[in-house]
């Protein structure tokens, strides 16, 4: 193991902290890291291993998505309140930078269902924003942790 690898396993690390915590684009993160990796192991199984690894990093930021919103969706929340909550995730997100998006995001939820609604169901709404917001990180860590792997595999056997 060289410092190449050592420096790719610590930008690893705090890739997926940053998937957690949300100070730090985690998954491009990684992502980049890998890039780095194998434009300097610079053989094709650090190729294969990026493109493993960007295929993981890639479906979770597809799933992390789609999987929650299905969730709200099935709850019986419009799309509309989604793209509200969304949208105030990203103002929120430079607003309050480490915790702005996924306040952001719950208290559009929040404040759209409780004009839609009323107080009792939108809290229930509100929940299972929650609930989502929970669920979106964690697909993105597996992921995160998947492609870490595949680079874990890839730095053992070049």
């Amino acid at each position: 193991m060289d410092l190449v690898d050592v420096l790719t396993g610590l930008a690893i690390a705090v890739g997926l902290v940053g998937i957690v915590v949300m100070v730090l684009p985690g998954s491009m993160l990684i992502l980049g890291a890998l890039l780095v990796w194998a434009i300097v192991v610079g053989e094709p199984a650090g190729w294969a291993v990026f493109a493993v690894a960007a295929t993981f990093v890639m479906a979770g930021q597809v799933v992390k998505y789609t999987v929650p919103g299905r969730r709200m969706k099935d709850v019986g929340v419009p799309s509309s309140t989604l793209l509200v909550g969304g949208i105030l995730g990203v103002v929120g997100f430079f607003v309050i930078p480490v915790v702005g998006l996924p306040l952001g995001f719950v208290a559009g939820v929040y404040a759209v269902e409780h004009q839609r609604v009323g107080a009792r169901e939108a809290r229930n709404t509100t929940t299972h924003a929650l609930k989502a917001v929970g669920l979106s990180i964690a697909i993105e860590l597996g992921f995160g942790m998947l492609a870490a792997a595949a680079w874990g595999a890839g730095a053992v056997l070049t």
